[in-house]
Parts: structure tokens; sequence; C-alpha cells
């Protein structure tokens, strides 16, 4: 299981960070091919922004205020809390078939 960012699966400002982010994406989903066959799995979680200690210190910018650059189409943050609950349900056996997937948990900010 990796953290990777909504961030990795679009273009947009942040050239460094979205490509790191996209190299995660890429290595998980390289990864899963790679290991399937023998019963493993491999996915990226990829969160919008999500408050914490950090995202609070960042000033409001009204550039948030403009499509594309929202925390999430809600205009909010989303709390630390689905993330993980989501990263359960993927080691489960319940989702034995998924693997290769990078999962946006951004509050509809990619659709």
């Amino acid at each position: 299981m990796n953290t990777a960012s909504a961030a990795g699966l679009s273009a947009g400002p942040t050239p460094a960070y979205r490509a790191s982010k996209w190299g995660v994406v890429g290595l998980t989903r390289f990864a899963a091919r790679e290991v399937a066959g023998r019963g493993i799995r491999n996915n990226a979680v990829c969160p919008g922004v999500i408050m914490t200690p950090m995202v609070e210190r960042l000033p409001r910018r009204p550039a948030w205020s403009n499509a594309g650059a929202l925390p999430s189409r809600s205009g909010v943050c989303a709390l630390p809390r689905p993330s993980p609950t989501l990263v359960v349900w993927l080691c489960s056996e319940t989702a034995s078939f998924v693997t290769g997937i990078a999962l946006p948990v951004d509050g509809g900010l990619l659709a």
C-alpha cells in the first residue's frame, strides 16, 4: 500500500511535487503487475487536501475559490479520518481483487 496524492493524478502547479507523486503512482502500478501472480496486491491512496496542522497554518488564499484550486469540490479540506479506513478496506479480503489502482480520496476535486 502506497500513499501518493491527488496531485499525482493531474497536471497543475508545483511540478516537482506532482512529479514525485506521479512516480509513486507509476511505481504502484508497476509493482502490482510484477507481483499479482503471487497473490500480492499493491495500491495507492491519493488524498486531496487533508486538514493537518501544516495545512491549518497556510493562509487562506483567494485562489482556492477558483476552479481547480479548491481543496475539494465542496471547498473544504478533509479530516484525517477517511484515508485510514480506506486503507484498511484495501488490505482486507473484501478487496482481494483490487490491485494496481491509484484511488483519489479528494472530495471530488478531480471529478
